[in-house]
Order: C-alpha cells, then structure tokens, then sequence
C-alpha cells in the first residue's frame, strides 16, 4: 500500500472512485490539478483504489473529497492519504474538512488523526447537517 501523487491521466480512474461518494463533484475533479493537489493510495500495479482531493483556502487547505473504494475500506488508507497531505502542508497551516453529521465513520477517522470540531453548518447536505472539522499541522 503506498500513496502518491495522482499522474495525468488517471482522471477516468479518480472519476470511477469519485461515484463511491454520497455528494461527488465531477468539475472540481476535473479542475483537480488547477485548483488543489491529489493524492492517491495505490493497489495492484500502482493502480489507484483511493484518493483525496485538498483545495488551497485562505490559510491553509481544505478536505473536499476522501474516498477509498469499497474493497479497500478499513485498511489504513484514509488515515495514510491525509497523512500524506498532513506531511506536505507547512507547520501551522490549517487543515479543514465538512463532514454529514450522521456519517459517524467518517467522523471517526477525522478525529482519530487530530481534527476537531470548529462549526455545525444545519441543512448544508441534502439530508444532513454538516460539522466542519479543523486540524493545525504542526
């Protein structure tokens, strides 16, 4: 298991991860290399089985996807995606992240590797709230 940058040419692949994901937004993945850096967490002849897409904020980023396809759940790669992403960003940036308020997983992870609570955002998903999480590299 190892994580990378994303390479041109693996959008049709992102794309396909991208569909695991309850609210996906295919042209902030296409835009990916323009507006953010990506990461991605390889499998089988380096093939790509997740990936996390970090926008540039004012200070710092923002988490705006984190998906791991189904097979691969549960085994780390998340937490070595934002690791890699926490390793990149400059001491005392910020790292933030909206999660659904029900999706008690991905919560979980967030605060597993440092992230906390900053605001509750009401009716920002579709059927969900939203808790925004923050995290200061350090």
């Amino acid at each position: 298991m190892s994580v990378r940058r994303a390479r041109p040419g693996e959008y049709e692949t992102l794309s396909r991860l991208q569909s695991f994901l309850a609210e996906p937004a295919p042209d902030l993945l296409a835009a990916a290399d323009v507006v953010g850096t990506v990461f991605v967490s390889t499998a089988h002849r380096n093939r790509p089985v997740g990936y996390l897409l970090a926008v540039a904020s004012d200070d710092g980023c923002h988490v705006a996807e984190l998906v791991v396809h189904p097979e691969y759940r549960r085994t780390g790669r998340a937490r070595d995606l934002l690791e890699a992403l926490f390793d990149e960003r400059p001491a005392e940036s910020a790292v933030t992240v909206t999660v659904a308020a029900g999706n008690d997983a991905a919560r979980s992870l967030y605060e597993s590797v440092g992230f906390e609570e900053s605001d509750c955002r009401p009716g920002y998903f579709d059927n969900d709230d939203a808790v925004v999480y923050r995290r200061t590299v350090e």
